[in-house]
């Protein structure tokens, strides 16, 4: 029997890999950023409505990935190793078709832009790079697909590695692509596309190559000899991974909402909602790590039929992120005056940030455990009731008592993120209880098999 500090520190292990990376890929936005705005406004501008618009359309695809960690964990956890190798085929498979179809949606997406109502200066920029862009999403899956299979397997560090020396070679092409050295052609905002596209290609030809390559993933047979089309297995994929994507997009388009109500009240409050909310997303990255690690380690124990440890891993986890996060939240307590000057210099947006960094604090631990919830269950394949969760946690409870706080009780910005700390508390709140009915003592018939 694993007991629960052992399980803490095993999943700590695991996420810690999972967070550096996701810095790595924050970092890349940013030096896409830092580099483009040297190149005027209108780039900048382009690139943000453009990427903004391209992770709505991504994150259903990213979704179906995550299926993949898991089905991996769980075969792992039943002593089925070559089984491993079929989820990845078959993921791969239903990873690729997802691709085509979004990347149908991006490049199409593309040339409705003009029809947004966006100057157009920003319109000239966006349509090319985000054209661009659409065909970056092949790369980017097939890294995303093999890389939850690495970490269902519990090997966290290739994907690391892989995305920070990604920001080196993303970097040396922006300057390629962007300014027009090296013989490159002067690109402006369409030569960062470029760049994304070749960075996103060289990260996937990475991981396909370690992974085929290393000896310690012989075992687990992840080569590409496609015996058969199971399509049994392709159904759970597909049910699990699009379940997943709209948990995300349901999350994801709350906070867009939340922009946009908070974007009728004034320039200055929606100045400060975005820079709470890029720190805020800063420590969800840390989410993130644990949720995934308790994915893997819960699929591992729902695989070998160990229910008991499952429930321990689970809890474990959330344990973990309340404990990381309640750190974070006292930070911004302690710093919410002298965060937003890394910002802006603007007084009245310090002001709103501030009461905004206050209101972040109070849904750190909520967020923290939502996050892990969504993840934990995940690893039960379990994935449609925590998708309704979601709905109902963010757009019929969290959302319109925003708005109502907002602007029936006058609290401005600070009643919208109220609005989002109820949304993220209920979440976590519903997912937690769904996680301890589903693993209670006593309960039968669960196994990696039928649950989902």
């Amino acid at each position: 029997m694993t007991t629960v500090s052992s399980h803490i520190r095993t999943t700590g292990r695991l996420a810690f890999p999972i967070v550096v990376g996701q810095v790595g890929h924050m970092m890349m936005g940013i030096v896409d950023s830092v580099m483009v705005g040297h190149i005027g406004a209108e780039p900048l501008a382009a690139a943000s409505l453009s990427n903004g618009l391209f992770f709505l359309i991504l994150v259903m695809g990213l979704g179906v990935t995550q299926a993949i960690t898991p089905l991996t964990a769980m075969e792992k956890g039943a002593g089925q190793p070559a089984r491993c190798g079929v989820v990845l085929r078959q993921g791969l498979l239903a990873t690729l078709a997802m691709a085509l179809i979004l990347a149908g949606v991006v490049i199409g997406g593309a040339k409705l832009v003009p029809h947004l109502g966006q100057p157009e200066l920003v319109v000239a920029n966006a349509v090319p790079y985000l054209s661009i862009l659409g065909w970056s999403v092949f790369p980017m899956m097939i890294f995303q697909a093999y890389r939850q299979y690495t970490e269902g397997l519990s090997v966290m560090k290739p994907a690391m590695t892989i995305n920070l020396l990604a920001n080196l070679a993303n970097a040396f092409f922006n300057w390629m692509f962007i300014f027009g050295n090296l013989g490159a052609p002067e690109m402006g905002l369409a030569g960062a596309g470029v760049a994304t596209f070749l960075t996103r290609s060289m990260m996937a030809v990475s991981l396909i190559a370690y992974v085929n390559l290393a000896p310690r993933f012989k075992q687990f047979d992840p080569s590409l000899r496609f015996r058969t089309l199971d399509w049994f297995l392709m159904k759970r994929i597909v049910q699990l991974g699009l379940a997943s994507g709209f948990q995300y997009t349901f999350e994801v388009s709350a906070f867009a909402g939340a922009a946009v109500i908070i974007g009728w009240m004034g320039a200055n409050e929606l100045a400060a909602h975005q820079i709470a909310l890029n720190l805020a997303a800063l420590t969800y990255m840390f989410t993130i790590g644990v949720s995934t690690a308790g994915s893997v380690r819960v699929g591992e124990a729902v695989g070998a039929n160990r229910i008991d440890e499952a429930r321990k891993a689970g809890f474990s986890a959330v344990i973990l992120a309340a404990a990381i996060m309640g750190s974070f939240a006292v930070i911004f307590i302690l710093t919410r005056h002298l965060l937003p000057w890394l910002y802006i210099d603007d007084p009245d947006v310090h002001r709103l940030a501030a009461g905004l960094l206050l209101i972040a604090a109070m849904f750190q631990v909520s967020d923290g455990i939502q996050g892990v919830g969504l993840g934990i269950l995940r690893g039960m394949a379990d994935t449609r009731i925590p998708t309704g969760i979601t709905l109902i946690a963010y757009w019929i409870v969290g959302l319109p008592a925003g708005y109502l706080m907002g602007f029936s009780g006058g609290m401005g910005a600070n009643g919208v993120w109220f609005g989002l700390l109820i949304a993220l508390t209920t979440s976590g709140a519903l997912l937690l209880f769904r996680f301890h009915w589903l693993t209670q003592p006593g309960r039968s018939g669960i196994h990696r098999q039928n649950i989902g």
